[in-house]
Order: structure tokens, then sequence, then C-alpha cells
């Protein structure tokens, strides 16, 4: 049975906008974006043609990741606009990482596995089960600066959307930045330490930076079905099955997209979830926190939830492999394949 969940607040549009630049072309664009934080009145899930516009914030994002000077970010009174959130100075030492005590995990992970190269033995893996169709698997080694993972997954969904390319999983690490999606707030960015991108996903700020296992999906919806929402709750299943094989209990969380556990204390997000959608291509994808510096997330107020702290793989279990986690994605992504919808016959 399929989940209703968010359905009155993630309405998409009857049909998507029609551009100049779609009309040219022949084709009407299909565009939107889902990202983590809280769902509320607003509407999250938006279709749009050659630009994607924030509706709610009146700003267009019309090409890829913008880097702001860190001067030039503007400042705003949060305790005029924003009643409920606590003041700039308070607020950073209120953000603090979710401390939790190092105990034996619940269940045993998988053993890493041998040589040869990772790539190789992330593919075996996948390809072990018949349903898998041909996707690339790549495995970035090294830290890959954000603006240039941005201009490679722009260029391959295009040609994935062209039908030029396979679609692809792309596991990679970044070295510390801040993102922000299309309903970020810059009152939520308290402490610019670290540079600043303005992104096409949906969601607020969050951060990347090494330990952090993020993963950038390259996926058709022609093939696996035109509904954004329904993708956004799969690939929440895929990411808490590969946690469970590591002996974390993980979960969604109502009204929140991402991923939330606890262990000994309150509800504390594990894993970021921004997704944008360009001619049903998927872009963007997640971020699983494996053995990030916490201390990090205290420069902004993540994904717009103050309340809530954030976690890591390592503070839960002592796990701080991003191959281990690596292995638990492979194995776990043909069920989020499977569970994508098919396409039907009226929709080819």
């Amino acid at each position: 049975m399929r989940r209703q969940r968010h359905d009155r607040q993630l309405r998409p549009d009857a049909e998507p906008d029609r551009h100049q630049g779609d009309q040219q072309s022949g084709h009407a664009r299909a565009g939107g974006h889902i990202g983590h934080g809280r769902l509320g009145n607003q509407q999250q899930l938006q279709y749009h043609g050659q630009n994607e516009t924030d509706r709610g914030k009146g700003r267009e994002h019309s090409g890829p990741a913008r880097q702001h000077l860190l001067g030039a970010v503007p400042h705003r009174s949060d305790s005029d606009r924003h009643p409920g959130l606590p003041a700039a100075r308070d607020r950073a030492s209120a953000i603090k990482p979710h401390a939790v005590p190092s105990r034996s995990p619940r269940a045993t992970p998988s053993p890493p596995l041998a040589s040869p190269g990772r790539e190789a033995q992330i593919a075996a893996i996948v390809t072990q089960d018949p349903v898998i169709p041909d996707i690339e698997w790549r495995i970035s080694p090294g830290q890959t600066p954000y603006d240039q993972a941005l201009t490679e997954m722009e260029a391959r969904a295009a040609a994935v959307a062209a039908g030029e390319a396979r679609e692809l999983v792309w596991l990679l690490e970044h070295p510390p930045v801040y993102t922000a999606g299309t309903s970020a707030d810059p009152v939520e960015l308290v402490d610019p330490r670290f540079p600043v991108f303005q992104t096409g996903r949906g969601g607020k700020y969050t951060y990347h930076g090494p330990g952090q296992r993020t993963g950038y999906l390259i996926l058709d919806l022609n093939k696996r079905g035109r509904d954004v929402r329904h993708f956004v709750h799969s690939l929440e299943d895929w990411l808490i099955a590969a946690l469970a094989r590591l002996g974390v209990h993980a979960f969604q969380a109502e009204g929140r997209v991402g991923i939330w556990t606890r262990d000994g204390g309150p509800e504390a997000k594990i894993g970021a979830i921004g997704v944008r959608v360009r001619r049903w291509v998927t872009l963007h994808g997640f971020a699983i926190n494996i053995a990030p510096d916490l201390s990090h997330f205290g420069g902004i107020v993540p994904c717009g939830l103050p309340e809530f702290p954030v976690t890591s793989l390592f503070a839960l279990n002592g796990v701080k492999s991003l191959e281990t986690f690596d292995e638990a994605l492979a194995f776990t992504f043909p069920a989020f394949l499977n569970n994508l919808h098919p396409v039907r016959q009226n929709e080819a």
C-alpha cells in the first residue's frame, strides 16, 4: 500500500509550467525539489520549467551553485522575524551534536570486502541481483570540491535525460562546506566558517565534510515512475535499511524529511535528504553522518530545526568506515529500486 504521508504539503502542480526554452525544444521540462527540514503549510514540491523557482521565497535558481562571499550574507534580526527561534548569539551554543555514550552495536556489521578496487567490489554486490539494470556506481577517492561535483552532476543529469548516458549512483566526500537549499533562511547561517554554496535542491542549510558519506542519485523517473514523493520515501527506506545492517535503528519522522534515530536521548538526525528533479531525472540525494566532526554543524541551524541535535554512526556504535556503509548501501539497493513505481503503459 502506498503511503500518503505529506500528500497535502507536497501536492504538485497540475501541469509543469512551460517556458520559451522548453517550447523551442519541443519538450515540457518537469522540475521540482524536496529537501530536509520541516514540512509545513508551504508547498515543498513544485514542478517548473527551465528556471526552478522557490515560490515561497520569490527566488529563482536558473543555474548551478553560486558561492557566497562571507561578507555578503544578509543579516536579519531573528528576534523580530522568528520569535520562536533563539537569538543568533544564543543559538551557536544551543545547537550541539548529540552526545551518545559508546556501546556495542545491536548487530554485527558485515566485514569490509577485500581487494580489488572499491567500485568493482560494490558493482559485484549490486549486480548479484538480476533485476538491477545497467546503473553505474562511482566511488570518488579523497575529497571532491563541491562546485566540481555540482558541475559534473548537472552534466550527467542532462546526458541521462537525453538518453546519452547511464544512470548513476555517485558516492563521494566533500571538504567542509555549508550548502543552502531553495528554502534556506540566511538567519539560520549562524557562523559561516566554511564556504557557503547556494544549490537548486530542496531544503535549508546543511553541512558536508570529511567523514560524511554523500550520495548523488541521477536516476530517470521516466523509467521508474513519475512520483517524486514516492521516490523520496523510498530513498529514506533505503538509507534506513542500510543503517539497520550496521546495527542502527533509524526511522522517518512525521513532517520532517530525513533520517532520524534515538539512542538514550532525544530524536537526533543522522542523515539529510535534498532532491531536485529536472525533466524527470533526479539530482542531489543524501548525506549520512558516518564519523564527521559534529561541531561543524554548529555554524548553521541544521535543516532549520534548532530543537533537534545531530549524531553519527560512529557516535552510535563506533563504526567510522565509509566503505562499510557503502557495502550496506549496495546490499540494500535492489530493494530500493524494486520499491519504485514501474512505468505504466499509458505513461511510456
